[in-house]
This record gives C-alpha cells, structure tokens and sequence, in this order.
C-alpha cells in the first residue's frame, strides 16, 4: 500500500472532521426553482474538503484546482468561503487542540510567542509595508505555542505592525486555557523589551522571559545542559510555511486567509497525535 500524498485526506481525518462541517443555508433573496433534472448536484463535503487541503498545500490558485480531480474550482472556493464564515476550520483547529490535550496533554509550563512576516500581493485587509521586503505589501502572523510547538493562538496584522502591538491579542487569542494553578511561563525575544511589556505578561498571569537570542547561545556554550525554551516558536513558523498556499498570501479578505491558517494548525495538531497516521504532510 503506497502513501499517502500531503494534500490526500484520510479517513480518520475525514472523520474527525464531518461532524463539524456546517449546513448549507438557503439564500433567502434567491428563488429556487424545482425542475426534473435540472440544477447543479451538490458537491459532496468530502470531496470539497479535499480539494481544500490541496490547495493549502500545495499553493495552487483556486481556479486552477483539477475539475477532473476535485470538481468544479469555483464551487469549492465558494464553499471555502461560507465554511470560513460559520468558523469551520476554526473549530477543527479546537477540536484538535482539545485531541491533543487529551492523548499527548498540552506543555503548559514553558510558553513562547513571536511574529513572521509573509509576502501579500494581493491581500486587501490587514496588510502592511514589510520593512524587510523594500516596502512591498506584507502580512504578518504571530503565534503563541506550548513547549513543543503546538498552536495556541494565532492573530495576523500588517508588516508594518511592531510585535508588541499584538502582544495583548496574542495572549487573549489562546483558543485554551491552562488548568487554574498552571505555572506558566512566556519566552519572548528582545523585541518584547521594556517594563510595560513586561508587566502586560504579567497581567495574564504569566510569568515573563524576555531575552534576545544571542543571550541564549551565551549561556548554551557557558551551560550545556541550559536548554533554551523561545526557539520553538520559530519551529512552529516553519510548520506552517510548509503550506504553500499561507506561504504569500494570496488572499485578499483577511478572513480567508486567517481560515487557512486554522486549518493548518488543525493539521499540526492531529498530525502530533499520532505520527502522521491522522493525516500525512
């Protein structure tokens, strides 16, 4: 039996994820028009679901997913739309945040968040001039993660956006709470400097580690057992930039690609579980 492809759905994912695909809703200012045989078949949610997951990773545009394979492009990308409005792939992220918890249990202790900038072309809501990218539009996503890299927040911003402006919405984003009495701890690099940052950490409850890289690779070489702990956020960015679709954005509704990038924590998530067996990529 061969493997399966990154962008191939399981049935074990398939089956996680149907009992949260929402309804379709009629449009009320639309007339419906009953005639023997006539009318579009409903895409099975199977087979959008699918054609999603391909082009989440493999970066293709959405009109040019294979009919042949997936169905008709617009189709799915309209599903893709109304699934993302009713929170979908939000709540597929949550329901395998709470999988996880509950086989592997969430690292708690040692916390770490922190920006990447992406490419955005096309993106209309919630872009900014990238200061590293001669001024060309940018997004950014910031990520909140326990100790071994596993999604708890996401938020996205412009470029331009200095990461301390979201640090608040990071924190407030966890899509979990720890367990009341949790000792949490929050790495953070030298952006984060500065005593109102500081006490911004601690408001939430956390307690803060706030230190530039180079500081931590000063202290590896002095203390081989030391063990630096804010490194794993920049693991987990590069977990979603194998995603080729989040990797430029190509979306011009922040929504939408907000969406993308749940569904690939969703996937990060289950795909920790198991080894893969959940679903490949």
């Amino acid at each position: 039996m061969s493997k399966k492809q990154s962008w191939e759905l399981t049935n074990e994912f398939w089956e996680r994820a149907k009992t949260l695909i929402p309804k379709r809703a009629r449009d009320p200012n639309r007339e419906y028009r009953r005639k023997e045989g006539g009318g579009r078949k409903r895409m099975e949610p199977r087979k959008v679901l699918e054609g999603i997951l391909y082009v989440l990773r493999t970066g293709i545009q959405w009109k040019a997913i294979p009919k042949e394979k997936f169905g008709s492009a617009s189709s799915i990308h309209q599903y893709f739309q109304e699934w993302t409005q009713a929170g979908f792939f939000l709540d597929l992220w949550a329901a395998g945040l709470a999988e996880y918890d509950e086989m592997k249990g969430i690292k708690w202790e040692w916390q770490s968040g922190d920006g990447a900038m992406n490419k955005s072309p096309m993106g209309q809501e919630l872009v900014g001039n990238n200061p590293t990218d001669r001024g060309k539009k940018g997004v950014k996503r910031t990520l909140l993660v326990d100790e071994v890299g596993i999604p708890l927040s996401i938020t996205i911003s412009g470029a331009n956006v200095h990461d301390v402006k979201m640090l608040e919405e990071m924190i407030q984003g966890k899509l979990v709470k720890a367990p009341e009495g949790t000792i949490e701890n929050l790495c953070l690099d030298a952006g984060y400097t500065g005593k109102k940052h500081k006490e911004t950490v601690e408001s939430y409850g956390y307690i803060p580690h706030i230190r530039p890289r180079g500081e931590e690779i000063s202290e590896k070489e002095k203390n081989p057992e030391f063990k630096p702990k804010r490194w794993i956020v920049e693991v987990a960015h590069s977990w979603f930039n194998r995603f080729r679709k989040i990797l430029v954005r190509f979306e011009k509704k922040a929504d939408n690609y907000l969406a993308l990038l749940q569904f690939a924590a969703a996937i990060i998530c289950l795909r920790k579980i198991d080894n893969g067996k959940i679903i490949y990529g």
